[in-house]
């Protein structure tokens, strides 16, 4: 492989680094990664049920249900929303339609989308709200729909209530009598349910863009104040991708991409990004779920409930976990001991053990259980393949030969490698992104998720900038190779528990519709 041309950095380099809080080691690291490339995830088998999934009904839920609630009574449980991302990609079809109308009418170049869209228009929450923008442009809406005139419709969505640019979660997506609910709002209610403590304490954090931090924050306000009837005291974060978590951009030969001003350029590294703002917070039994997968209030007391049961697990696991630790930790430990720890942990952990374990002296393998144990958990629903796009659960082989439990993306798996590719494909279980995450340690510190991140998951893609090509590094993601080296445990749960909205066109599916109209 050829060497870069230029990674030599100025002093005005220097100091775009230090603005941005990157050190110097990070962009070296990012070049390295750029220069070797990243190697592809060895998958050995898709996970299935009783094979890498757990079945609810293998669950004492009753009993797992009580160990979250005595969780949650005191304080130690959150939730984090992902919600930095915009709803663009829900209104792409109406941006193209807009653009065709410059060579004639929207209405001449009608797709299926497009002819859902209008036919259901009066279904979608927003509508009273385009309705009245509208009329304060002097247009009639039911007369535009009737005489097929829509660029005015469009125009009136994407820009004058910016539907186009505005985060997924200030989109009005249900539907309560005469009034509207957004993601955020639905998401705050979810948080009432299965997340407030004994003291009526909510909490939960979003991850929102830096150009709508404050447009979010009083969208949080006045749904508080909407949403008072829950007699919650809340306790709300947001925060924003930290620019120090950006990486850098190198040409097609990997040199140092710079900009018409000779300026260094850097990216988003897209969701495994998030990780610091999940590490900042110092939690300790974190929910974690999409800010699309959200449903109206009719709907929520299935979704609570198996939250609940996967929170039960996560705290019966980790007590167990915490007590094996302490164990360790003491000065002597039998041989009997050490077998019992390693059985329950090859089934309950799915631990698999090195080639040299059995030549091990009791010291070593107590050293090496005490690590191998010490480390964050999560519990994650998995639920039977739907038609979305993502990632799913498969055991792995690691380069050391062990296996392991991880959540992989299309985007890991070797495209040229046709028995690989089988196994992706022949998957029975899709990630919805619905973790319940242990981040404190036995000690009850937090631990450092930097840690246990594998920084061989991230992904290289090819971009452009003022028309001229780059590569991009995206970190390892969030729910996949951010929390590679977790405990993780998946359990199968419903479909009805899934209902993300990632085009328009699914708010018009019965779940997100108000109960009155099915």
């Amino acid at each position: 492989m050829a060497r870069p041309r230029e990674t030599t950095l100025t002093p005005r380099d220097h100091r775009q680094l230090k603005e941005r809080g990157i050190s110097l080691r990070t962009i070296e690291q990012q070049l390295a990664t750029f220069q070797r490339g990243i190697p592809f995830t060895k998958l050995k088998k898709p996970c299935r049920l009783n094979d890498g999934i757990r079945p609810l009904s293998s669950l004492d839920s009753p009993a797992v249900t009580q160990s979250f609630e005595q969780a949650r009574a005191t304080g130690r449980v959150s939730k984090f929303v992902p919600a930095s991302g915009a709803g663009t990609r829900m209104f792409k079809f109406l941006e193209a339609a807009r653009l065709h109308s410059q060579a004639g009418s929207v209405a001449a170049s009608e797709t299926p989308e497009l002819k859902q869209f209008f036919s259901g228009l009066s279904k979608f929450a927003f509508y009273d709200d385009l309705k009245n923008v509208l009329l304060r442009q002097g247009h009639q809406l039911d007369r535009l729909l009737a005489e097929k005139t829509y660029r005015p419709v469009i125009d009136a969505l994407l820009d004058s209530l910016n539907y186009a640019k505005l985060p997924k979660g200030l989109l009005a997506f249900h539907r309560y009598g005469d009034t509207t609910r957004t993601p955020i709002e639905e998401h705050l209610g979810e948080t009432a349910d299965y997340v407030k403590d004994h003291e009526g304490r909510a909490r939960i954090h979003f991850t929102v863009p830096p150009d709508h931090q404050r447009a979010v924050q009083q969208h949080i306000e006045q749904a508080c104040q909407r949403l008072d009837q829950h007699s919650v005291t809340w306790l709300i974060g947001c925060s924003v991708q930290s620019p120090s978590t950006d990486t850098i951009a190198v040409d097609m030969d990997n040199s140092l991409f710079r900009d018409a001003h000779d300026n260094l350029l850097f990216r988003p590294a897209g969701h495994g990004a998030l990780l610091s703002n999940l590490h900042e917070l110092h939690g300790d039994i974190v929910f974690i779920k999409n800010i699309d997968n959200v449903v109206p209030d009719h709907l929520k007391e299935t979704s609570s409930q198996y939250k609940k049961v996967l929170g039960g697990l996560l705290v019966s696991l980790q007590d167990t976990v915490f007590s094996l630790l302490a164990q360790l930790e003491s000065d002597t430990v039998s041989s009997v001991s050490l077998e019992h720890i390693t059985e329950w942990a090859r089934h309950s952990l799915a631990l698999t053990l090195p080639d040299e374990w059995s030549t091990c002296t009791n010291a070593q393998q107590t050293q090496w259980l005490f690590k191998w144990l010490n480390r964050p958990l999560r519990v994650c629903g998995m639920v039977p393949n739907v038609d979305q796009p993502g990632g799913g659960p498969f055991w792995v082989e690691g380069a050391d030969g062990t296996t392991s439990l991880q959540i992989v993306e299309s985007s890991q798996v070797d495209p040229d490698s046709p028995a690989q590719r089988d196994i992706f494909m022949s998957s029975t279980h899709f990630n919805p992104v619905d973790l319940v995450c242990g981040v404190r340690d036995y000690r009850g510190n937090p631990f450092n998720l930097d840690r246990f991140v594998d920084p061989d998951t991230g992904l290289i893609a090819t971009k452009s900038y003022e028309g001229r090509e780059l590569k991009a590094l995206e970190l390892p993601g969030l729910w996949n190779g951010g929390m590679a080296k977790w405990h993780s445990i998946f359990v199968e749960v419903p479909r009805r528990t899934f209902n993300p909205v990632k085009t328009l066109s699914d708010l018009l599916l019965p779940e997100h519709q108000p109960p009155e109209r099915l």
